[in-house]
């Protein structure tokens, strides 16, 4: 099971000739991440620039922001997870320096 604490931070980029936000950096608290030895976690819980934004630097300020507060606070690891269909982030996570550390199906049940 995966515990999301609370207390932790969203991070956004404005657009810089125009009015308004262009993406946003939410980090949650895990109390168990994949490969990660430490707990708890800081974890890249929703990550989104927009495609007009894209490729010019925004999403890796984001996770740089993100993981400048998480050195601040004291944490030692940040962790993150795609989808597999997801190639785009995938690539985007390793060229920021993440590392893939397993792969995994979901499933669910719909309980009466």
């Amino acid at each position: 099971m995966t515990a999301v604490l609370p207390s932790a931070p969203v991070f956004v980029a404005e657009r810089p000739s125009a009015p308004g936000l262009c993406g946003f950096l939410e980090v949650g608290l895990r109390s168990y991440a994949e490969g990660c030895d430490s707990s708890p976690v800081p974890y890249l819980e929703g990550w989104y620039v927009d495609a007009d934004a894209r490729l010019g630097g925004v999403g890796r300020a984001l996770v740089q922001a993100a993981e400048a507060w998480a050195s601040a606070a004291g944490y030692t690891e940040m962790a993150s997870d795609t989808e597999l269909s997801n190639v785009a982030s995938q690539q985007a996570h390793q060229a920021l320096g993440y590392e893939e550390v397993e792969r995994s199906v979901s499933f669910r049940k719909q309980l009466p």
